[in-house]
């Protein structure tokens, strides 16, 4: 308001521009601060008359670098809302007047350039804007406020945040993939100073040896480039591969083995031998006597396993020979002072006690002991039938091979049912197959076998094992099967045959001397074969003995029948006329013989015979 006044003032009197300066200068309100002392000669360095707005200009015609922010959006003055000078910056107070006032606590140091992160959040202002100097004047950099702090001294450049971050000091997040050593495995874990000793990180020693030396348990014998075997992802992993880069690849146990126990000199002046016996001199049991190619019979992944192609000796080894351990029959370690003959190792499981010599190989096979393969075929009694089956010792008893006996009772003496009857030849009727199978030829016998006998067995016929006691004839097998009672004798094959019981073809006609015609043809056998008889069927042939009830003559005219009678018909009677006439058959009527016969009866024999002659001569009824 005074300025206004003065303004005002000075345009009214029209004073010059010289005595309008100092009348202002007499008027001031008070001093301005230390850095403003200049200004005060001349108001219009500050103040514009008759224009407020024109003071915000002149504040950046001398403060550039706040125009520039402002001008160019950008620190503290560039982000607030734009706004007087004079709103913040109060002048005319003194000297030593403050005309910054911030609320420390609440002041948005993130409209800075600036923004405050991690522990510095926690700093107060003091520590980084010091006294006597401009708000903006302080730097940013880290080296600015922890120079003291910094442990490298200020080898590493000023870059602190390349490394370290705002949470702490100690925390650091320095890519080292973007140098010459990458930090893998362990390595990453690792802390700076462990490699990094007394700050020095330039021209760091990349060597494994630098900072490892201590730990290389081969006293620098395998030389200096340890990542040849190791590598950072731990020290106790080899990751050497000793099938590629040598001549000498590792297989089995040799895997497990320390290198130290192969490389006990200096891995590069000290060249090492690759054959077995450079190692395992000490454990050769051999005493060298089967030379130093040792893998040739044993193998990398166990000392005691061997691979030995015994095949390729002079004894194969085959069967349960195939499995048996090389001490059993290699007492000693020498191997090659081993006899091949089969009793060096097998003397005591000789059950014939030496007696069919040493060459068990004859009879036994390499795939079991009890296993016989001896060709019996070769000898004078090939087996065949059940005899293949049949065990050694069961004949040769007492391990007695030679000279055994061959007949067949030597061995089946005691299955002989027949008691020796049948003598000694048992195979004429009994094979090998089985000693209930027989081949005997019952047709070389006085009973050939026919027909139905042919299927019969033996014990159906023979009762007893003797066999020569059985009969021969049909009713010592047949009598129960006699329907004929005996009546016609015992000579069954008269009329049967052995094809089938029932079938019979008796011709009475040819095979005996008693023609059957005429009544006779069609009689029934029992009707003349009434009583059982031995042998054959003989009867007497006259006809009395049949007839003898049937004789009206009661014996008048003898027992000749045949001479007056045919077996026609017992009416029709034959006579003859003279010596030698032939005979004439007469009919005789039934009233005829009645007469003649009761003539015959009354008056005697003479008298029938003469009243017969008299009908037969008359040619008529002798009635």
């Amino acid at each position: 308001m005074l300025l206004l006044l003065l303004s005002g003032v000075t345009a009214g009197l029209g004073l010059r521009q010289a005595e309008a300066g100092a009348l202002e200068n007499v008027l001031m309100p008070g001093k301005l601060i230390r850095g403003h002392a200049k200004a005060e000669e001349k108001c219009t360095n500050c103040h514009v008359r008759f224009d407020r707005e024109g003071q915000n200009r002149l504040c950046r015609d001398c403060h550039k670098d706040v125009g520039q922010d402002m001008a160019q959006k950008q620190g503290y003055h560039g982000r607030i809302k734009e706004q007087a000078c004079r709103t913040c910056h109060t002048e005319h107070k003194g000297r030593e007047a403050r005309i910054v006032v911030l609320d420390e606590k609440s002041f948005d140091h993130a409209l800075t350039d600036y923004p405050l992160k991690g522990k510095h959040t926690e700093t107060e202002c003091s520590k980084c804007h010091q006294p006597g100097k401009k708000f903006r004047s302080a730097q940013s950099v880290c080296v600015a406020c922890h120079k003291k702090d910094d442990t490298h001294k200020g080898r590493l450049g000023s870059k602190c945040a390349d490394c370290h971050t705002e949470s702490d000091w100690k925390e650091a997040r320095f890519d080292h993939d973007t140098t010459d050593f990458k930090l893998e495995g362990k390595h990453a874990n690792a802390k700076c100073r462990d490699c990094h000793r007394d700050n020095v990180f330039k021209d760091t020693p990349m060597a494994c040896v630098s900072c490892h030396r201590k730990d290389d348990k081969h006293k620098g014998r395998f030389g200096e480039k340890c990542q040849a075997c190791h590598n950072a992802k731990a020290w106790d992993a080899v990751g050497f591969d000793h099938d590629e880069s040598t001549k000498f690849p590792l297989r089995g146990k040799h895997r497990q083995a320390r290198c130290d126990t192969c490389h006990t000199g200096n891995l590069y002046r000290d060249k090492l031998q690759t054959t077995c016996v450079a190692c395992h001199k000490k454990d050769d049991k051999h005493k060298g006597t089967l030379g130093e190619k040792c893998g040739d019979c044993h193998v990398e992944r166990a000392w005691n396993e061997t691979r030995f192609d015994h095949a390729q000796s002079r004894f194969p080894l085959r069967g349960k020979h195939a499995d048996i351990e090389c001490k059993a029959c290699h007492k000693s370690a020498l191997f090659k002072d081993a006899p091949m003959n089969c009793i060096a190792c097998h003397k005591k499981d000789d059950k014939h006690k030496g007696g069919l010599g040493d060459a068990c190989d004859s009879c036994h096979g390499e795939r079991d002991w009890k296993e016989n393969r001896f060709d019996h075929g070769k000898t004078r009694f090939a087996l065949s039938g059940r005899h293949r089956s049949v065990k050694c010792d069961d004949c040769h008893q007492g391990q007695k091979y030679r000279n055994t006996a061959m007949a067949c009772n030597a061995c089946h003496k005691q299955d002989d049912v027949h008691k020796g009857q049948q003598g000694e030849k048992c195979e004429q009727c009994h094979s090998v197959q089985g000693w209930k199978q027989t081949t005997f030829n019952h047709g070389l016998t006085r009973f050939p076998l026919l027909g139905r006998h042919q299927v019969v067995e033996c014990k159906k016929c023979h009762a007893t094992p003797q066999f020569k006691d059985a009969r021969t004839e049909c009713v010592a097998c047949h009598d129960k099967d006699d329907i004929h009672k005996r009546r016609l004798g015992d000579q069954c094959d008269s009329c049967h045959n052995s094809r089938d019981w029932r079938l019979w073809d008796f011709n009475h006609t040819t095979r005996t001397r008693f023609r059957l015609d005429g009544g006779h043809r069609g009689l029934d056998c029992y009707s003349c074969h009434r009583k059982p008889v031995s042998g054959k069927a003989s009867l007497p042939m006259g006809c009395v003995s049949c007839h003898d009830k049937d004789d009206v003559h009661d014996g008048s005219f003898g027992r000749q029948c045949e001479k007056c009678h045919g077996t026609d018909s017992f009416k029709r009677v034959r006579l003859r006329q003279g010596q030698n006439s032939p005979p004439t058959k007469i009919a005789v009527s039934e009233v005829a013989c009645q007469t003649v016969v009761r003539g015959g009866c009354q008056g005697g024999a003479r008298q029938a015979t003469r009243a017969l002659q008299t009908m037969f001569a008359s040619g008529g009824d002798a009635r």
